[in-house]
């Protein structure tokens, strides 16, 4: 069975970038425009878990891809649902390693006619690790959140070299959707020199959309919400809305 054309992996193998609050805020804004959205949880550290409110699961992806169970859901909001992690994902790796197809792992998991979303939003973990790989597999986009900083930057030609790995081993219809540049300020000649070097090397797949510093992005998932909920007048609330608009006009043309 062909797996949808609406499956995006949002994925950096550096960490602290915004991948979580991308996914969380991506899925969360989405949904307030009429998508119906289902997030996947693929990170060991079950951020975007606790980041929904979600303190105890009986199930998680981690016994979904053991095995153990179908694909489990927690419907959190009109539209917006989520498959949730728990900290035993972090031995996922060692144990699935010997598994026979172990990079096909979640793709069967998806390929269930059930599971009837506009969008399925994978987040992955800060590594380019079994995980990674699975989400890889079965998406046809990739969103890659990228800190407007230095060492950040540097890393884009590790991305490069995976999705080129993986497109021709595995997953031929696997692009790069877009790079997000997020932690922007506008008022530092450091973040504009990251913003136009992107640019110049990426051309039209960067989003115009940047998603600048904002405390708000860090405070909403303390209180289990997306930035909407918590902070709706923020400029964090109205950089996430235009990247999902942005997102929608790129992708559904």
């Amino acid at each position: 069975m062909k797996l949808s054309n609406n499956i995006y992996a949002i994925a950096n193998h550096k960490g602290g970038v915004a991948k979580t609050t991308t996914t969380l805020n991506l899925g969360a804004g989405l949904a307030r425009l009429g998508k119906n959205i289902l997030l996947i949880d693929l990170d060991p550290q079950a951020n975007l878990t606790q980041s929904l409110g979600v303190k105890k699961v009986s199930s998680s992806i981690y016994n979904a891809l053991k095995g153990e169970c179908d694909l489990p859901i927690i419907e959190i909001k009109e539209n917006l649902s989520l498959a949730p992690a728990c900290g035993k994902l972090v031995s996922a790796e060692i144990e699935l390693s010997m598994e026979p197809g172990r990079e096909n792992l979640l793709k069967l998991l998806l390929q269930n006619p059930e599971l009837n979303y506009d969008y399925i939003l994978i987040d992955c973990p800060p590594s380019l690790g079994l995980l990674t790989i699975n989400a890889l597999n079965c998406s046809s986009k990739i969103i890659l959140p990228l800190q407007a900083h230095f060492l950040a930057s540097q890393g884009l030609n590790v991305i490069n070299t995976s999705i080129y790995k993986v497109k021709t081993r595995l997953n031929p219809q696997l692009e790069l959707g877009g790079i997000l540049i997020t932690f922007f300020k506008k008022n530092t000649v450091l973040s504009r020199d990251i913003a136009e070097f992107t640019n110049n090397q990426f051309n039209d797949v960067v989003f115009k959309t940047k998603i600048r510093d904002s405390i708000s992005i860090a405070e909403s998932p303390a209180v289990g919400a997306d930035i909407y909920t918590h902070a709706p007048g923020s400029l964090g609330s109205m950089d996430y809305m235009n990247f999902c608009k942005e997102f929608i006009d790129r992708f559904e043309k």
